[in-house]
């Protein structure tokens, strides 16, 4: 492990994307340990992608086309499906507290469903982990799977730190009805954006 992947792997997961802002909506919706759920679950939705980097899974997506294509609109449309979560109140993106324990579950899985089904993540990896392999490595598989646990950790503490920030300005969103409403209204605007840019992206 070098210090020049700690730095790149950190600017990385720094960058707010669809993990990160389900962590925030998440925390501001149901709380603490509710955005540690949906940080867990979005650090889950990572391993299908680095398992399929290191296991040459990715090259395969990479060169069909139809599989990737197939995959990236199934993750779009479940974006899309959060916004409308979020402004019906349904599902793991509920703003009221009622149940929170029975529900984690749901977060969790929402978390690594949100991952699974980005297929430009396994692309990525198949990019980004290679280039701090040691050309003399003896086990380059070893090695990799050692990054890739390292990423997996950093990315779980960078979102609970976000999922941290989000808990605190929870009660001023939560306390008026207008914060709440517009917070509701941008969140599920940015889901149908991240959804649609997915949906209209190239490899």
């Amino acid at each position: 492990m070098s210090f020049e992947f700690l730095i790149t792997a950190l600017i990385i997961i720094l960058i707010p994307g669809t993990g990160v802002i389900y962590t925030i909506v998440t925390g501001i919706a149901r709380g603490r340990l509710a955005s540690i759920a949906a940080a867990f679950g979005c650090t889950l939705g990572i391993i299908p992608h680095i398992l399929a980097s290191i296991f040459g899974l990715a090259a395969i997506l990479h060169t069909s086309a139809l599989l990737f294509q197939s995959v990236k609109y199934i993750g779009a449309a479940y974006l899309i499906f959060l916004a409308y979560q979020i402004l019906s109140d349904k599902g793991a993106l509920k703003f009221q507290d009622d149940g929170i324990k029975r529900n984690l579950f749901n977060i969790i899985k929402t978390g690594a469903l949100i991952n699974i089904l980005n297929p430009k993540l396994s692309v990525f990896f198949l990019a980004f982990l290679p280039q701090f392999i040691s050309p003399n490595s003896q086990n380059a598989t070893l090695q990799m799977l050692n990054l890739a646990i390292i990423f997996m950790a950093m990315t779980f503490l960078v979102f609970i730190i976000y999922g941290a920030f989000a808990v605190f300005m929870r009660q001023k969103i939560l306390g008026s009805k207008t914060i709440l409403t517009w917070f509701k209204r941008f969140s599920a605007a940015t889901f149908v954006f991240l959804g649609l840019r997915l949906a209209l992206s190239d490899k």
